[in-house]
């Protein structure tokens, strides 16, 4: 059995923190720049109010950046303070 280091959990938690930064980013982006395109896309694929869409975005990312901290940031902090 293989144990994991400190200083590989540190480097995977920073590695994830960066790809879920990125993501965040995209679509951050992607709702601002091109909303109505993705409100288009969405409402209709998943037959939902073109309304409410804008709503479910902002809880949507929100709830993702909340993950990103809580999940990935502040463990990636924590063991760097530690290490």
């Amino acid at each position: 059995m293989m144990a994991i280091t400190v200083e590989q959990l540190t480097a995977f938690l920073g590695w994830s923190s960066l790809i879920n930064i990125g993501i965040l980013l995209i679509s951050t982006l992607f709702v601002v720049w091109r909303r109505d395109f993705a409100v288009k896309i969405h409402s209709s694929i998943f037959d939902l109010d073109p309304q409410a869409v804008p709503k479910m975005y902002f809880d949507y990312l929100g709830r993702y950046k909340l993950l990103l901290l809580v999940f990935n940031i502040v463990p990636y902090l924590a063991l760097r303070i530690i290490a």
